[in-house]
């Protein structure tokens, strides 16, 4: 695909071989500067498709990092989603001289403005926090080079368009322009029309439902009681080897020191790790030597061992084709599996979006793996009625008076 053997060595160390089908049919078209819409999902691989060609070609320029004004901008919906775009980048971008950084809300800003005066070539934002550094100085968006609007249905129904196109207005008209949405509703075509230049039009289909021999089922429980939850799960004669998966890399360090506490032997498996011991561990996982391995997202593409018995959702993936592929990791080859989802008050929204995918609701079990019903779990009912279409609330205490949970646009900050 004409990539450059510095983003080769990359691809290689993450066990990439084949492009995906967006891949193939993107990044082509990239390379040579083209614009594109894409009709696509998170797992489908379009981070990689959009990364790549903007790494090789700005470093193909050999132009410094210069301090706050970026020379590609990528625009995501969450802070989450934009911590994943800029771990992508900074792995497939390793041996490269480019400097990606991520801004979002929900954080102080001192960090952040810390990181674009040293110099960035490649920033990935969410709106309002993007707008609010815009505003104050700190980033200028006037040599840009590179537009990428990532997941732009859920911006439209999270109400930041209207900072978009204010963004939009910031940059100079002669750039390149990428823009995927899952869905294609009017106002994102609208927006797509005006932003876009004779595009490139790919789609790629929807992912596939799970796996009919896998055992799905949904525990809900306050955050803090996930490790104990765990610690039991891991200790039933029937787990033998089990793959769970945190939302982040310090999540993950973080769970294996406790679970090492309680004398359960774990490794983790992520992004920071160096690819010498990344294939050290997957090669104790895979013989057997270590049980239990906890990895995020990104880390476990390339993991494709047989013998998993069990995949636990430590931390429910933020997008919901994630858990899809996360539980895939079980039931291969024929045999079955099991998958446990452990659920939160803050992640009754990702619960929702992961029905709605695979279209049905999860079984309610308890910690101890027995049926449960709603009435038995405030937690449980709390998500029938968003499954209902209501809205969870509830309510935190500070300073002995209570305050309302914040909005989802204002967590996006």
């Amino acid at each position: 695909m004409r990539l450059v053997p510095p983003i080769l060595k990359s691809l290689q160390s993450e066990h990439y071989t084949e492009p995906t089908p967006i891949q193939y049919d993107a990044i082509p078209h990239l390379l040579a500067g083209r614009d594109l819409l894409g009709c696509a999902q998170t797992g489908s691989g379009k981070t990689a498709a959009f990364a790549l060609p903007i790494l090789q070609n700005l470093s193909a320029s050999h132009s410094l990092a210069a301090s706050r004004a970026p020379r590609a901008l990528v625009l995501a919906p969450t802070r989450e989603l934009a911590l994943q775009i800029c771990d992508s980048f900074r792995t497939y971008g390793r041996h490269l001289p480019l400097v990606s950084v991520a801004i979002y809300g929900g954080v102080g800003q001192d960090r952040q403005v810390r990181d674009l005066k040293r110099g960035v070539d490649i920033l990935i934002a969410t709106p309002g926090r993007l707008l609010d550094l815009v505003g104050q100085g700190y980033v200028r968006l006037q040599h840009a080079e590179v537009l990428v609007l990532d997941e732009a249905d859920r911006m439209l129904d999270m109400g930041f368009i209207n900072d978009v196109r204010k963004i939009i207005r910031e940059l100079r008209s002669r750039r390149q322009t990428m823009l995927f949405s899952a869905t294609m509703p009017r106002e994102i075509m609208s927006l797509a029309d005006a932003i876009l230049k004779d595009p490139v039009r790919v789609t790629v289909a929807r992912v596939e439902a799970t796996v009919p021999k896998i055992a799905e089922s949904v525990v809900f429980i306050e955050r803090q009681a996930k490790g104990g939850a765990l610690r039991d799960l891991l200790g039933r004669p029937e787990v033998d080897r089990a793959l769970i998966f945190t939302r982040t890399k310090h999540g993950a360090d973080r769970l294996v020191r406790e679970l090492s506490r309680y004398q359960i032997t774990s490794d983790a498996l992520h992004g920071n790790k160096s690819q010498g011991v990344r294939q050290r561990t997957l090669d104790r996982f895979r013989t057997g030597k270590t049980r239990f391995l906890v990895a995020t997202d990104l880390a476990a593409r390339g993991i494709d061992v047989e013998g998993i018995t069990h995949v636990v959702n430590y931390d429910l993936p933020v997008e919901p084709e994630a858990y899809v592929h996360r539980i895939g990791r079980t039931a291969r080859a024929g045999a079955s599996g099991i998958a446990v989802s452990y659920c939160s008050w803050e992640e009754l929204d990702a619960l929702k979006s992961i029905e709605r995918l695979i279209g049905r609701r999860l079984p309610v079990v308890g910690p101890d793996g027995k049926p449960t019903t709603p009435a038995q779990s405030p937690l449980a009912a709390a998500a029938a009625v968003a499954e209902r279409g209501g809205a969870p609330k509830k309510s935190f205490a500070f300073r002995g008076r209570p305050r309302r949970a914040t909005t989802r646009r204002r967590a996006a900050w």
